[in-house]
């Protein structure tokens, strides 16, 4: 049985193998996990499809596989070539899982042979598998905007190699000169500027390392962020003095009941309040559609520093739970994601980002928003300042917030208001709702 990697996730193609957690020889039980994978932001392991003997290792630690791609074989009674299910972090199946390159064929939709054109063929899958290519052809595919579900594959099940890409490219380019310029215009993207090579070893000694797949991950999808998005920061401060005041009332009690109560359990309360008030700011934009989609549940990421750098895990209904319950939920959810044993489940579908660098230090900041989110909260460091209060100087703590927000979707009136109501929401934190019953 030869064993290959699965489609883990919506958008995942591929991963790094941290762990080879069996040898050659060795017994291997049904769903018995045998490889740990990192993927994106999160590391997970693939289990077994079937008990065996392991003949073949065909991987190394260290390796980028990419979908599909052979890990190990298994003898067994009845010799076959699976894709091993993905493991499951939950009760819920992971999405878009696939069987293998040859099996993710199934259900293609061909146009007629004869006088096929870059338009008439599409790739479907019943199992919503992505067509089969290597990563490098994904690359390609990326840079030059091309959707390679309008791609026929040559190879053994419909897998897309460069020829294929080529001849996609040649006939969209014999269309463009046979329609109207308005039809062939939006076809192709231009491919995104790249910076020019240096040879910083001529000034000096140097080392490289390669960017781990998490830090790839931020930094693609900070660029995009950055170059499709047009951002604007609004910039306020919080009279947190009287609410730190009530969490130090309460602190010990929420010790002894488990969790810690933080500065971020109550700003997700807060911000959870807004969202209700302000949807917009709970929104996505579909471009394609031009439609606003508003969202009708609360799910909120909270950046977490890590030693791989920033993951975004995502606490799931914000505005149905208590502050004990958001502080128990934030403690196992940020100890997960520093031990890398998040799952990809748990770094999906947010719809409103927190970033706090309080416990880090550091004042005003401008966040990059999260897509396809349309907002992002960035928070400093608390301070105490002298205010001015009622005519008179006093001294109050004063917490630096940020709202990073996409003006496509929300105004500057909208922003300002949206980020005033959680700036009320922290500043009249109700006691009762701290209080533990």
């Amino acid at each position: 049985m030869d064993v290959k990697l699965p489609r883990l996730a919506e958008g995942v193609e591929s991963g790094i193998v941290v762990n080879i957690l069996v040898s050659e020889g060795q017994e291997i039980k049904k769903d018995q996990p045998f490889i740990e994978l990192e993927t994106q932001k999160a590391v997970g392991s693939i289990p077994s499809p079937a008990s065996g003997k392991v003949s073949k290792i065909h991987v190394k630690e260290g390796t980028e596989v990419a979908v599909g791609q052979l890990l190990i074989t298994i003898a067994e009674s009845d010799a076959t070539s699976v894709t091993a299910p993905p493991r499951q972090e939950s009760s819920r199946p992971p999405e878009g899982a696939a069987g293998s390159e040859a099996d993710a064929g199934v259900g293609l939709v061909k146009g007629p042979e004869p006088k096929m054109s870059a338009q008439d063929y599409r790739y479907e899958s019943k199992s919503g598998a992505p067509p089969p290519a290597s990563p490098s052809i994904r690359k390609i595919s990326r840079d030059l905007g091309i959707d390679l579900t309008r791609v026929k594959g040559s190879e053994a099940g419909g897998r897309i190699v460069l020829a294929d890409v080529r001849a996609y490219i040649q006939a969209l380019q014999r269309r463009s000169f046979e329609e109207p310029k308005e039809r062939a215009g939006a076809i192709l993207k231009p491919a995104p500027a790249r910076s020019e090579p240096i040879d910083f070893a001529k000034w000096g000694p140097i080392r490289r390392e390669r960017m781990s797949p998490l830090r790839q991950t931020v930094s693609r999808r900070m660029s995009e962020s950055w170059t499709t998005i047009p951002k604007i920061n609004q910039f306020d401060d919080v009279d947190i003095t009287d609410l730190l005041a009530v969490r130090q009332k309460y602190a010990a009690a929420y010790e002894k009941k488990g969790p810690r109560l933080t500065l971020t359990s109550f700003l997700l309360k807060a911000v959870a309040g807004a969202l209700q008030k302000y949807p917009r700011a709970n929104a996505s934009l579909d471009e394609e559609t031009n439609e606003i989609v508003y969202k009708d549940y609360f799910h909120i990421g909270v950046a977490v520093d890590t030693e791989g750098g920033l993951i975004v895990p995502v606490l799931r209904d914000v505005d149905k739970k208590s502050l004990l319950e958001l502080s128990k939920d934030l403690k196992e959810l940020t100890e997960k994601t520093r031990q890398r044993k998040v799952s990809l489940e748990e770094l999906q579908g947010g719809t409103f980002t927190i970033s706090n660098q309080g416990s880090i230090g550091g004042s005003h900041f401008t966040p990059i928003i999260y897509a396809p989110q349309v907002a992002i909260l960035g928070v400093g460091q608390g301070q105490a300042k002298p205010v001015v209060v009622e005519d008179k100087i006093t001294v109050r703590t004063l917490l630096p917030v940020c709202l990073a927000y996409d003006h496509r979707a929300l105004d500057g009136a909208d922003a300002v208001r949206f980020l005033k109501e959680i700036i009320a929401n922290l500043e009249n934190f109700s006691e009762a709702e701290v209080k533990l019953k």
